[in-house]
């Protein structure tokens, strides 16, 4: 179920589904949206989708001359000749609230209608508030998500640093952040297994910021094991096999469990399967991770190697006959390739550990050591691994270059360094901002209402605040969404590159703003309104890094 919060930030999703409603001449069905004329039906009458009849411009290029874009050819499905009526026009450009931009202009020109947006008011209406409404998912759901990582199972002893695979290591860290992802959306989530405290692998995990749950050593689940094997044992879909089980052992039908049950996408060679220990351990543990449930059903991912996706398959349907009716989906991980050499997850920190404290001291000299330097360095080692395993769409596989040559650089458009590097940058410029206060030369940053946010007219602050501090909460949105959809058999697709490219593309774009423009200006004050509507949005932009470094377990470095 969902909880729509009340408030009504600007959104890029309503505002387009609005325009396409207006164009059609229907009224938009938006919560609090007004077209400009009396209550009219919600659009029925089919035609183009929403999202073919518009389209949000991103590039520098064309965002100089327009924000979104109606294409010709669909508006020649609408009207003759492709003639929009003043009448539509008009109510284009009526559109209010629901989370609709505010709009400034529109035009018919060879390629379409273009639509410009009201800058300066969104820009006021965005950073009135600090922007936080921004940096949260706009929809809050309800219910309890239990995230299972197999390669953190034990077959047949406990995983270890050693022995995790990278491929092993890429499925935690997939796990870890769709887990934060389904947090940010109001979903109760918990993980399995849990793993002994002080052990190698949790330490291991720990400092690339991954706060997997633990219990005591001493911790058993025996008895939860026992039941297991009871529900097994007394399961409609046990093969009896003709009374002849004489070596003892537990057979289970998997095929006529999901063929029975009606459950879609399962591979159709499961067959008959043979319960072993570590089966019944794997399903103990799935147990104590659900049990807590308050909520009488729980969604379950496993989050699998694609070389683990068959055994997964057993488990979910071993699960499913001992009585679980859980729903279980599967997010499988492509594989990670590391040509010309082969290195377990413990090997590859280390090695990328070392590069970036040689990249460190090759740019820092002798200031690179002590505790601080000690923390940056587990940090910026920590966001290149998440970087360099996050960045791909899940289901394809990574190709990492080890070869120490190769090496980790602490500039350039490098996925996690570039990224962490400037977040630092803000930081940087902050502090800068606050000596220049304490010495007198700047004022505070005002209210927004004191300030004139038509002074912000470059490029690069309409780009910041249009592509990322507007659409960043409908990112959010996005795990959320994938596990509603109905469908598609057992594999559910989470879009977790998402937050990675998000990261990279942003600061890209605002690594190219600020080096094209002096923020913190000369202290004179016919040019202090111009600084600190750039300083508000820049804190806005902080914030913004800060979120989204969030879900990734970063914190953020305040100094490079």
């Amino acid at each position: 179920m969902e909880k729509i919060e009340e408030s009504s930030p600007l959104r890029i999703t309503p505002t387009v589904q609005a325009l396409s409603f207006a164009l059609r001449g229907k009224r938009p069905n938006t919560p609090g949206a007004h077209s400009g004329r009396g209550p009219g039906d919600v659009d029925k009458s089919g035609g183009e989708p929403a999202d073919k009849l518009w389209f949000k411009e991103s590039s520098a290029k064309n965002l100089r001359n327009r924000d979104f874009l109606s294409p010709t050819t669909m508006l020649n499905t609408l009207y003759a000749d492709g003639q929009v009526p003043p009448t539509v026009m008009s109510r284009v450009l009526s559109l209010r609230g629901g989370g609709v931009l505010p709009l400034a202009g529109a035009e018919v020109m060879g390629e379409g209608l273009r639509l410009r947006v009201d800058r300066a008011a969104s820009f006021g209406a965005v950073l009135a508030g600090g922007a936080s409404e921004y940096m949260k998912p706009s929809v809050q759901r309800q219910g309890r998500v239990v995230i299972n990582c197999p390669a953190l199972h034990p077959r047949p002893s406990g995983p270890s640093p050693a022995t995790l695979t990278l491929g092993q290591l890429r499925t935690v860290l997939v796990a870890d952040h769709t887990g934060a992802l389904l947090r940010r959306q109001g979903l109760t989530v918990s993980y399995c297994p849990v793993l002994p405290e002080g052990s190698g692998v949790t330490a291991f995990l720990h400092t690339l910021g991954v706060d997997w749950p633990t219990v005591p050593a001493s911790w058993s689940g025996a008895q939860r094991e026992e039941k297991v094997q009871e529900a097994l044992a007394g399961s409609p879909y046990r093969e009896e096999d003709g009374g002849r089980e004489k070596d003892g052992a537990l057979r289970v039908n998997l095929k006529r469990v999901f063929q029975e049950e009606g459950l879609a996408g399962y591979d159709p060679s499961l067959g008959t399967c043979t319960v072993q220990r570590d089966s019944v351990s794997h399903l103990a543990q799935l147990e104590h991770a659900a049990a807590d449930c308050k909520e009488t059903m729980a969604t379950v991912l496993h989050v699998m190697s694609c070389q683990d996706e068959f055994r997964q398959q057993q488990i979910a349907m071993l699960w499913r006959a001992s009585g679980a009716t859980h729903t279980q989906r599967h997010v499988v991980c492509g594989p990670v390739k590391t040509p010309g050499t082969n290195l377990t997850a413990e090997q590859y920190l280390q090695l990328r550990r070392g590069q970036m404290k040689d990249a460190s001291e090759m740019k820092y000299g002798d200031q690179v050591e002590g505790r601080t330097w000690d923390d940056i360095i587990r940090v910026m080692t920590s966001a290149t691994i998440r970087f360099e395993l996050l960045s791909t769409v899940h289901t394809s596989p990574v190709t990492l270059d080890l070869q120490r040559e190769g090496g980790v650089s602490t500039k350039g458009p490098r996925g996690g360094v570039f990224v962490m590097y400037n977040c630092a940058r803000l930081h940087t410029l902050f502090d800068s901002y606050e000596r220049g206060v304490e010495k007198g030369l700047y004022p505070e940053i005002p209210e927004a209402s004191q300030l004139d946010f038509s002074a912000l007219k470059e490029e690069g602050e309409w780009i910041l605040l249009f592509n990322y501090l507007i659409p960043f909460s409908e990112l959010l949105d996005q795990s959320g969404q994938s596990l509603d959809c109905e469908g598609g058999g057992a594999r559910v697709n989470i879009k977790t590159e998402q937050v990675c490219k998000f990261l990279v593309a942003l600061s890209k774009d605002f690594s190219s703003y600020y080096n094209r423009v002096h923020v913190l200006g000369e202290p004179l004050p016919h040019l202090f309104n111009q600084m600190l509507c750039r300083l508000r949005m820049l804190r806005a932009l902080t914030d913004l890094y800060h979120s989204a470094l969030g879900t990734l377990h970063l914190p953020p470095i305040r100094q490079l």
